[in-house]
């Protein structure tokens, strides 16, 4: 699923700040009713639906997985924190099939644990599932954002020159067609400072890469460059127009697999990485702050 871009202007939330992909406009419908009653004089999750806002249009479904998700891993709910679904429900307005499917979802991302006897509990972030595109983009809004992205840099690092070299002993001439086509899109799009268009090109470039190493491990990690595209900004310069330079860069990549050369095609990459990774031309594994994308629909 497409993942839509935050406005440039919109800036980081700071830690326990649970509005910025608010739930349903019904929570705020009716000011004048009185919540219902929550463990304690105010609890997390009541905190949290008071202060959301306008929905953005997403389902019920997808709505409060986005904001329970968030809420989990910004530590605003602790790890063995109780998750009441009848609670959920009567904070969020939802019914009961929404809170039900919202909650399977978070189990099986590992942010949440549902056992009998016991019910539904947060789960400690060894348990998470950190490969998660959804857990990626949730962690570069709150309190690890610094961590999350320093985390992502270092992976890429690792993954992607050896992508590039793998696919220059592939042969495959129609992915290689379409790696130069992303470039050429990426070359009109610099051109006309045509920011999203880039973007697009450019994580489609990456995820092509790595579908054409032939290692359908590498192909699997294809949604976490992705993310990582999108945490930074959307560009692998990581800047707000895209840079021409980078389409360079990027070409020589393309040329290098083309002619089968496989270290110079690994040696490309580290200079794109280095140059215009997602340490937006600081060293490699810097954290660079950059607008974070709104996470995907569910």
């Amino acid at each position: 699923m497409m993942t839509a871009a935050r406005p440039a202007d919109a800036g980081h939330a700071g830690p326990g700040e649970l509005d910025r992909y608010p739930y349903g406009a019904a929570v705020n419908s009716a000011p004048d009713r009185v919540a219902p009653a929550w463990d304690g004089a105010e609890s997390d999750i009541a905190r949290a639906g008071r202060r959301t806002a306008s929905s953005r249009g997403r389902g019920l479904h997808g709505q409060l997985v986005q904001q329970l998700g968030q809420m989990i891993v910004s530590g605003d709910l602790g790890a063995d924190r109780p998750l009441v679904p009848e609670e959920i429900g009567q904070r969020f307005e939802v019914s009961r099939t929404v809170v039900r499917e919202s909650l399977r979802v978070l189990e099986a991302k590992g942010l949440v644990s549902a056992r009998p006897n016991v019910g539904t509990r947060v789960r400690p972030v060894s348990d998470w599932n950190l490969l998660d595109p959804d857990i990626i983009e949730w962690r570069a809004y709150g309190p690890q954002r610094d961590a999350q992205r320093r985390e992502l840099c270092e992976l890429r690092w690792t993954i992607e020159p050896l992508a590039a070299r793998l696919a220059a002993g592939q042969g495959r001439e129609d992915v290689q067609q379409r790696l130069a086509d992303m470039v050429d899109v990426m070359g009109h799009a610099a051109a006309q400072g045509d920011t999203m268009n880039f973007a697009r090109a450019d994580t489609e470039f990456h995820a092509l890469l790595l579908q054409l190493a032939g290692n359908r491990m590498l192909d699997h990690l294809s949604g976490i460059v992705s993310s990582a595209l999108h945490v930074s900004g959307g560009t692998s310069g990581g800047c707000e127009r895209p840079a021409e330079t980078s389409v360079g860069q990027h070409m020589r990549i393309v040329d290098a697999i083309t002619a089968g050369d496989a270290g110079a095609a690994e040696s490309a990459m580290r200079q794109l990485l280095a140059a215009h990774g997602e340490s937006g031309g600081q060293t490699p594994g810097a954290p660079a702050d950059h607008v974070v994308p709104a996470p995907r629909e569910h």
